[in-house]
């Protein structure tokens, strides 16, 4: 029988929350650094508001992220949201879209594995937040239609991805 043996090798990895804080306070955005492993951000976007959420896990080398969406969904709504959460999820390389128990609201989560290269750079953490933005704001409108405006999730789905050319 072959066995495999684990060794485990602790390499000096810095907390990215630290990051994490420098970058936001260069951007100049809202934020609370609840202890050493978490810190909340406020983000004005085109739709709505978002807050981030970093959560840094030691024991798994990973950086947990969140992008909340300024959206609470009543219970007679989220039938239809799941199966839009499932679309947008299939439309997605990195990251998922969830609506987590209890919150009701629609958010945005990822996360990143650091061990073995010590921390997060800058250029990740940047990344990420924007990737998280970009997907949100694609696809709010249609969150905002199966929640508020009632409509079927594919039919949400598909006058969201429609991509406007030029101005009005």
């Amino acid at each position: 029988m072959t066995s495999v043996s684990v060794v485990e090798v602790h390499s000096p990895a810095g907390n990215p929350i630290d990051l994490v804080e420098e970058i936001v306070v260069a951007h100049d955005w809202a934020h609370d650094r609840a202890s050493e492993e978490e810190m909340i951000v406020e983000i004005a976007g085109r739709w709505c508001d978002y807050r981030l959420y970093f959560l840094w896990q030691e024991e798994l080398s990973a950086l947990h992220f969140s992008c909340g969406f300024d959206m609470k969904v009543p219970k007679r709504r989220r039938g239809p949201l799941y199966e839009l959460l499932a679309l947008a999820n299939e439309r997605l390389w990195l990251g998922h879209f969830d609506l987590a128990a209890g919150e009701a609201s629609p958010a945005f989560r990822y996360a990143v594995l650091l061990r073995g290269i010590g921390t997060a750079s800058s250029e990740q953490v940047e990344d990420l937040v924007d990737i998280a933005l970009t997907e949100c704001e694609r696809f709010y409108p249609a969150f905002q239609m199966v929640v508020w405006g009632g409509k079927a999730p594919d039919q949400a789905m598909e006058a969201a991805m429609i991509e406007p050319i030029g101005e009005a």
